[in-house]
């Protein structure tokens, strides 16, 4: 990797899988290097696939095969800005679909565990925007979501919930 910062997202044997997903899913996505083991390691042997090089939305990332040891968990997300009804909806279904789950407010889990939130610009310019009263009526209506619907977020903001 040439980048000076570099996620690095551990697995358990499944980096690869998890890199090929994601190139496939998120625009500006590519599997980069797959570099295997020179030597036996505490979660593989010689010649397995140690670490795959990837970019996740333009981020560049490296997938560790570590084993079972450590989980993804919610302190760690990927946010990804959509622009459309249609974006949003290919990107959340593409997770959940794939042995994902769904969560509150725009957030869903990978089949691996790593979260992410699939937020609608229309979202994040509601509820930062300078009308207060209509930021927080956006608010309230992204509460009661799982997947992010802008056209109701947009009801919201005109106070036609």
């Amino acid at each position: 990797m040439t980048s000076k910062n570099t996620i690095c997202l551990w697995y358990d044997g499944d980096a690869v899988e998890a890199a090929n997903f994601y190139a496939e899913t998120f625009p500006d996505s590519v599997v980069h290097a797959i570099h295997r083991a020179p030597g036996d390691y505490p979660a593989g042997k010689e010649g397995n696939v140690l670490t795959v090089e990837f970019t996740v939305a333009g981020i560049p990332c490296l997938g560790l095969n570590g084993g079972p040891h450590f989980k993804h968990s919610e302190a760690f997300s990927f946010l990804i800005a959509t622009d459309d009804q249609a974006e949003t909806d290919r990107l959340w279904n593409a997770i959940v679909s794939n042995g994902g789950q769904e969560s509150e407010c725009g957030w869903c889990k990978d089949r691996w565990g790593l979260s992410w939130q699939i937020a609608p610009r229309a979202l994040t310019e509601a509820v930062f925007g300078p009308d207060r009263a209509a930021a927080k009526r956006a608010f309230d209506a992204m509460m009661t979501m799982k997947k992010i619907d802008i056209a109701t977020i947009e009801r919201a903001v005109l106070g036609r919930d």
